[in-house]
């Protein structure tokens, strides 16, 4: 785990450059797999890739499916070039590269075009390869996720699957078999788009490899009730006999919020968990480790005990810590998957049991140098000098300010001196972002990573997402000439001077 020094970059997918709203796994992601080569850096991390919505504000970590790709990162171009598309039927959708997401054009664009593509299909026009054998491999999932999908759509997109009729709701096998025989298209739509995704996903992630790039992923701790994995697997939750959660996820007050984050998601049942060996969580965990070189699983202490929040519940605040049974799962885990590189997300309120379980199987925790900052305290594991070697540093991640925008917003004249005084030198203006990379970088930790945003030096514009809020987030873009090979050799640079190539 962590076998070297090394660096690596994050940026989510959707921040690419792109013509059709939002970046997607076309040649734009290729050339960041080539500036990261040039770079000299051997991660790339992402955000979940599982599907959004605008209902959820477009967050990767709220999704109908932990198992299924978003058809929004499916590219155009790539499309075309494959012969799904005709040549120049995408460049009716062609906007000018922006630094802000549009999802509303990047959804009206593969509507259209993944549409176009799927009754090319149908009537025979093409004939992609390997997709009796992705939709066999894949139905274990693939298969309740397509009909769900199919489902929403006949229902209204709004009206979640705690609303449908009864005998929907509590998957009744007669009308189950009822519905895929009279659904059949739409829900060979799902599975065809599911295979566009995942067949884009993996020409890229070997292109990664060619370059020597690691990709990074991400898996959110928990699933969104209005899911395929809630409404086709309802009792590894808790939830009761209307299949509605009586309690819910979330975290207490912590530096993010005052009042907690109640996230709402149903948390599991995890005795039912146990008695199936784990089997769910295995197969996901399968599915991530086939896609990924290595994985940050989001808000790992809620494996070893959980904010259990009463359903209704206007905060977190009104919560308590439950159990989980952390060990065991591991165990089960490592004997099924001994070679995989896990992370766990360890910040917010960590416990001593927390802290334990991470070193009895020696998963690397997150430091985000920033929040040494934030207090006069040199004992501070998150200070450089105190970072663990088994650790990733960032200087932030995608959940705080950038470096630029919390020194200039969110400090006070005391930390900014302090961290003066831990440099030995007065920050030049707008240089704060560099000497914290430099910090990171020459730290203990074995991997270092930086949003691409300090790479750069950006402002608070450039802030990926703010928890706790609505509105805003998940919309930051890079520039195509932002991505310079001045910024690529300066990267490279740092990370060879502090023994990361």
């Amino acid at each position: 785990m962590l076998p070297i020094r090394s660096s690596g970059v994050l940026l989510h997918i959707t921040s690419l450059p792109s013509t059709y709203g939002i970046g997607d796994l076309g040649p734009e992601a290729y050339r960041f797999a080539e500036f990261l080569e040039l770079a000299g850096q051997l991660y790339w991390q992402i955000l979940p890739l599982s599907p959004t919505s605008p209902g959820s504000g477009e967050s990767p970590y709220s999704s109908d499916s932990a198992f299924a790709g978003n058809p929004l990162l499916i590219s155009p171009d790539l499309l075309e070039r494959d012969g799904y598309l005709h040549p120049g039927e995408a460049q009716a959708y062609k906007a000018e590269p922006s630094d802000t997401a549009d999802f509303e054009l990047a959804r009206r664009c593969r509507e259209d075009l993944l549409e176009r593509a799927f009754r090319r299909f149908l009537h025979g026009e093409c004939s992609p390869h390997g997709y009796a054998e992705f939709c066999s491999s894949q139905a274990h999932w693939l298969d309740d996720y397509a009909l769900f999908r199919a489902l929403k759509a006949a229902h209204g997109w709004s009206v979640p699957w705690t609303e449908w009729p009864r005998e929907l709701k509590y998957r009744d096998s007669g009308c189950l078999s009822a519905c895929l025989r009279d659904m059949a298209t739409a829900v060979e739509r799902e599975r065809f788009r599911q295979f566009l995704f995942f067949s884009q996903w993996q020409r890229l992630r070997g292109f990664c490899r060619r370059k020597g790039v690691h990709i990074f992923g991400d898996l959110p701790i928990y699933v969104s009730l209005d899911s395929a994995d809630v409404w086709s697997r309802p009792e590894l939750f808790k939830l009761d006999h209307e299949r509605k959660p009586h309690v819910v996820a979330g975290v207490p007050p912590d530096y993010f919020s005052d009042t907690g984050q109640l996230w709402g998601n149903p948390v599991y049942d995890w005795q039912q968990l146990r008695e199936t060996g784990f089997a769910w969580w295995l197969a996901r965990l399968e599915r991530n480790l086939e896609l990924f070189d290595m994985v940050r699983i989001d808000h790992f202490r809620g494996l070893v005990g959980y904010w259990e929040v009463p359903a209704g519940s206007e905060t977190a605040q009104d919560g308590l810590w439950r159990e989980a049974p952390a060990s065991e799962f591991l165990r089960a885990v490592y004997r099924r998957f001994p070679e995989a590189r896990i992370v766990a997300e360890d910040l917010g309120e960590i416990t001593a049991d927390v802290r334990e379980t991470m070193a009895h199987f020696s998963l690397p925790g997150m430091k985000p140098i920033i929040f040494g900052f934030t207090s006069e305290d040199p004992g501070s594991t998150l200070l450089p000098h105190n970072i663990e070697p088994l650790s990733v540093a960032y200087t932030g991640t995608h959940d705080t300010n950038t470096v630029r925008g919390w020194f200039e917003e969110e400090t006070s004249a005391e930390n900014r001196q302090w961290l003066a005084d831990y440099l030995g030198r007065e920050i030049a203006e707008g240089n704060v972002a560099a000497e914290m990379i430099r910090l990171g970088m020459m730290s203990p930790a074995r991997l270092m990573v930086t949003p691409l945003q300090d790479v750069l030096g950006l402002t608070s514009n450039a802030r990926m997402n703010t928890p706790a809020t609505s509105g805003g987030n998940w919309s930051w873009r890079v520039l195509p000439e932002q991505l310079s090979s001045d910024a690529a050799d300066w990267l490279r640079s740092i990370s060879r001077t502090y023994g990361r190539i």
